[in-house]
């Protein structure tokens, strides 16, 4: 593909890790108390018989029934991701789609969306990127030497995937998911015309038709009727994007 030959991708939901030691500390202490009323406990029955002994036991069982509620109160229980149900149903949608593991789609719209965002562009755009280049397929290979779930070639963006350990890595959803990303917003940096950007990537400059174009904003429009129910996150502060016009855009050519 010509264009992407042209030179110059969680949160996690699983809670607060920092709560693990200080519930362990926490549990630490009540054993220490339940020794502590045990021993004293044996020292009143050895003095004063079982009646003392029975009542010890009593205070024992009072008092680490209060502490152990007192721990598993102070607890809070995990925050749901905001985005948690739209990422869901979006990976849901997509394995289905294109029949491969929702775990695995999962993990790729929860990149997709982290890379869009710091790249002021749509999650749903780069999603819809992967659906038409790969099917969601990280170890696709075009006869080109396209790979990954974005389809890079890795000898035209080798100082690209270097940040990611080289061209090997372009097999990583992760460093592919990125590296396709920036080089959809190089284009559109480039351009400042979507339309142009997406048919730049695709190396489909000459199509008087604008296949891919179509076919990305194609998929894009069956992304967001996925997610039409759920509320739309923040947009990032991005200037109004053009659409490609073979009117009045030189780039495409007489």
């Amino acid at each position: 593909m010509f264009a992407k030959s042209i030179s110059e991708i969680s949160p996690g939901t699983s809670g607060n890790p920092a709560a693990t030691p200080h519930r362990a500390r926490s549990l630490a202490t009540l054993a220490t108390l339940i020794a502590c009323f045990f021993a004293l406990a044996m020292l009143l029955h050895e003095r004063y018989g079982n009646q003392w002994l029975s009542s010890a036991y009593a205070v024992v069982e009072t008092e680490a029934k209060a502490v152990s509620e007192r721990v598993l109160a102070s607890q809070p229980d995990p925050v749901a991701h905001p985005d948690a149900p739209r990422h869901a149903a979006l990976a849901e949608f997509l394995a289905k789609r294109y029949k491969v593991s929702q775990d695995l789609t999962l993990e790729f719209v929860q990149i997709a969306h982290a890379e869009a965002r710091k790249a002021r562009l749509d999650p749903l755009l780069i999603m819809a990127v992967i659906g038409i280049e790969s099917s969601f397929n990280p170890i696709a290979e075009s006869v080109a030497g396209a790979k990954g779930l974005m389809q890079i070639i890795p000898r035209f963006h080798g100082e690209k995937l270097a940040e990611f350990g080289g061209d090997r890595a372009v097999y990583d959803p992760e460093a592919n998911i990125r590296v396709g990303t920036r080089i959809i917003r190089e284009y559109l940096t480039r351009t400042g015309n979507l339309g142009i950007a997406l048919q730049m990537y695709a190396g489909a400059l000459n199509d008087d038709n604008d296949t891919y174009t179509n076919k990305v904003f194609g998929e894009k429009q069956r992304l967001q009727r996925v997610v039409a129910s759920f509320a739309e996150p923040a947009a990032p502060a991005t200037p109004r994007l053009r659409v490609a016009s073979r009117r009045t855009d030189p780039l495409f050519g007489d």
